[in-house]
């Protein structure tokens, strides 16, 4: 569970992370917190996450809620994805995000945890990893109360990230061989078929007739391309992964 903190005109439901947002992007500061560990939706090198940028606008009892998701891949991402989206305009801007493990969440003035923990609570639910969502709320004069906040903020970040077009990423491993000359033909066949990336080669080894080849395959192509790579070039190849 979240760990409030408590600063003037300001309500923070928040995880530690090992830095803090800049005072002078939000005019605040991160206090008491601690780690928190939330289910992952990572599964051995791939996660789900949004695919584009998503909005979604709810009225509520006169009180306008507009909701946005996007992907996200570190807490300076985060800061960034959060300067661009909030309102100074609105009421609140009341926001969570989840990278693995780590989250935070602000209720940004609201009732301590009426608006982030349901937020987060909201993108735990979803399975998506590496995302942020920004809830803007623009207050209409009817007061919500706390249980109807909760149900506010958590339902219109669940609409936004039910509609959203998701995208599965798969992390790259970065790999390099050496190989004889004569058989860089048969092994650049092998990469391309297995689709890999950012091919490299290096000619200065200090090995006579031998080039280094560097690339970067998907983490579950790995053990498949070696053994084509080695069944069709040489078995002794050795596979140097950083």
């Amino acid at each position: 569970m979240c760990v409030a903190a408590t600063i003037p005109g300001y309500h923070h439901c928040c995880q530690k992370l090992n830095h803090r947002f800049p005072a002078s992007l939000l005019s605040l500061t991160f206090t008491k917190t601690r780690m928190v560990t939330s289910g992952s939706s990572s599964n051995a090198g791939a996660y789900t996450t949004v695919k584009e940028r998503v909005i979604y606008e709810k009225e509520i009892k006169k009180s306008k809620f507009i909701a946005i998701a996007g992907h996200i891949s570190n807490e300076q991402s985060a800061q960034s994805f959060l300067s661009q989206v909030r309102d100074p305009r609105a009421t609140h801007n009341c926001w969570a995000y989840k990278v693995e493990d780590q989250y935070r969440c602000n209720d940004d003035g609201e009732p301590s945890g009426t608006a982030g923990k349901p937020i987060h609570s909201a993108i735990a639910s979803s399975g998506l990893d590496r995302i942020m969502v920004v809830v803007v709320r623009y207050f209409g004069g009817i007061k919500l109360g706390t249980g109807g906040l909760v149900r506010a903020y958590g339902g219109v970040t669940s609409e936004c990230l039910r509609n959203a077009p998701t995208v599965l990423v798969k992390s790259k491993v970065p790999m390099g061989l050496e190989v004889p000359f004569e058989l860089l033909g048969v092994l650049y066949h092998q990469l391309q078929s297995f689709q890999v990336e950012n091919i490299k080669q290096d000619y200065d080894t200090g090995k006579d007739g031998i080039t280094m080849v560097t690339f970067t395959v998907d983490f579950d192509k790995v053990e498949n391309l070696e053994d084509a790579i080695k069944a069709t070039c040489r078995r002794d190849i050795v596979f140097y992964k950083h």
